[in-house]
């Protein structure tokens, strides 16, 4: 399940991920049903479970 786009930016969370099974990219966080009810219903108007992915703080610590 992921958010809607224009809501969040998905494309930028640590939680977006590819699954080779359905050959697409989306979140792997699995939300529980008050969640989803939330944001949908207009509750919430971003993620809470989103982190922003800095792939270059990544590489840093590997050096």
């Amino acid at each position: 399940m992921s958010y809607s786009s224009e809501n969040t930016q998905c494309e930028t969370c640590a939680y977006y991920d590819y699954d080779g099974e359905t050959d697409e990219y989306g979140c792997s966080v699995s939300f529980d049903e008050d969640d989803i009810s939330l944001f949908y219903s207009g509750g919430r108007n971003s993620c809470p479970y989103y982190r922003f992915y800095d792939e270059y703080k990544m590489v840093k610590k590997q050096n």
